[in-house]
């Protein structure tokens, strides 16, 4: 039985990697100061009976650094978009010219930018829990397999194999938090 055991590392790699991307669009919804389409993603708006994304009900764009645009499809959604924003909690008062409601990115002062830091901080935690609950699971796995008569020498190698896949994924975490910390800092 010990040597037909296989530990699926590509179904841990692939929930690490999931983890990862989930921390890239949190960290992308974080304003800097600048402008961007991915900091809308997470704004939902009430259209035509259910919760929809921004980008499903108009055109998004970033004309200059310090403005968002977006360009709604629909007239009658227009009202809707513009308390959806409002009510997004991003800090950002909407200005309508017919179909196009411009967003105009205010300057961060540093309390805020602090604050946006520890909140990145706080999704970097959320993602390396998630990885250790991966590892965890592969952990449990090659236990059960050890009571079905691994050898120890196997249990080691799979364990260090795990461990160091962790490693990897919780050094990828650190160096974008790093990144993203630094970019929110940036005046």
């Amino acid at each position: 039985m010990s040597d037909d055991f296989m530990l699926d590392t590509d179904d841990l790699e692939r929930r690490m990697k999931g983890a990862i991307a989930s921390l890239r669009t949190e960290f992308a919804s974080l304003r800097t100061g600048r402008g961007s389409a991915s900091m809308l993603e997470p704004v939902m708006v009430d259209a035509y009976g259910q919760m929809t994304p921004i980008n499903q009900v108009g055109t998004v764009n970033v004309p200059e650094p310090r403005m968002v645009t977006i360009n709604v499809w629909d007239k009658g959604l227009v009202g809707k978009v513009e308390k959806a924003i409002r009510e997004s909690g991003l800090g950002i008062n909407p200005q309508l010219n017919g179909t196009i409601i411009m967003l105009p990115i205010p300057e961060l002062n540093e309390e805020r930018r602090r604050e946006l830091s520890k909140v990145a901080g706080g999704y970097a935690e959320n993602a390396r829990v998630s990885i250790r609950n991966v590892r965890r699971d592969g952990m449990d796995q090659i236990k059960k397999a050890k009571g079905d008569g691994m050898s120890e020498d196997d249990q080691k190698f799979w364990e260090g194999a795990v461990q160091d896949m962790t490693n990897d994924f919780i050094g990828q975490i650190d160096t974008q938090l790093e990144t993203k910390q630094a970019e929110i800092m940036q005046v």
